[in-house]
């Protein structure tokens, strides 16, 4: 798909959309903003880096509020949606076809142990289920059972660096995004292998989704194919975007 394609199935965000979503609910209007920042909103440019820069300091806030013991709401199987919706910035049509068979988890960065994953060794890991509840930006949610390997513990088993800042992830159809180290030393913070009972299905990710029920839905990234644990701050498709890049919930 190209770049212009993805922006005609879904629009990059504007600035009225980022001041909507990033400081309308907590309180702070347009012309609020403008009085604090002491621009002129009619300056595009000039509006446009105070909201980015508020983005960044509001990232710093959640992520020194952010309580890694704190899990989000698990519930019962009997309240899933069924079916689950698709989510995704291009249309189920044109979701990533993955081999299995050839498929290999790249590692890279402060990692000890760099071997590739085949999917054969991903699923002989103990693994867990959840059943987690999934928020999207656009403001939906809706519940799904995901069963994986605890992030944490495969970070440990491959000798990660835990005291470096991020872990970055790669996906088939050219999405990134990153996650501070404490998002991924969660307990629920999950490889993700999959869902209902079933084999992930490619809708939803397969091979591998990591499912983070501490983030915003375009946290969780699908058809991973590379992470690599890192110490550069490096945001992902839909950050590059304007959207925040801790959106912790």
């Amino acid at each position: 798909m190209s770049m212009d394609r993805k922006f005609i199935l879904h629009r990059s965000p504007t600035i009225a959309n980022l001041e909507r979503r990033l400081f309308l609910k907590r309180g702070l209007s347009l012309g609020a903003l403008s009085l604090l920042a002491g621009c002129n909103i009619t300056d595009q440019e000039s509006v446009q880096r105070v909201l980015l820069a508020m983005s960044r300091w509001n990232d710093g806030v959640q992520d020194w509020l952010f309580d890694p013991k704190r899990l989000a709401p698990e519930f019962a199987e009997s309240r899933i949606t069924r079916p689950f919706p698709y989510n995704g910035y291009y249309p189920e049509s044109e979701v990533p076809e993955i081999d299995g068979s050839s498929y290999k988890l790249e590692l890279a960065g402060m990692i000890r142990e760099k071997k590739p994953w085949t999917l054969a060794e991903l699923y002989a890991l103990p693994q867990v289920s959840q059943v987690t509840r999934h928020i999207c930006v656009e403001g939906w949610s809706a519940i799904g059972k995901w069963t994986g390997v605890r992030f944490s513990e495969f970070l440990k088993r491959v000798g990660a660096d835990t005291k470096a800042k991020y872990v970055w992830f790669r996906c088939a159809e050219g999405y990134s995004t990153s996650i501070d180290m404490a998002t991924a030393m969660h307990p629920q913070t999950q490889m993700t292998f999959k869902y209902d009972g079933e084999i992930l299905p490619p809708k939803y990710g397969f091979p591998m989704k990591v499912r983070i029920p501490t983030k915003l839905g375009f946290k969780n990234p699908k058809h991973v194919m590379e992470m690599a644990v890192i110490n550069n701050w490096n945001p992902g498709y839909w950050e590059e975007q304007g959207y925040n890049w801790f959106s912790g919930i």
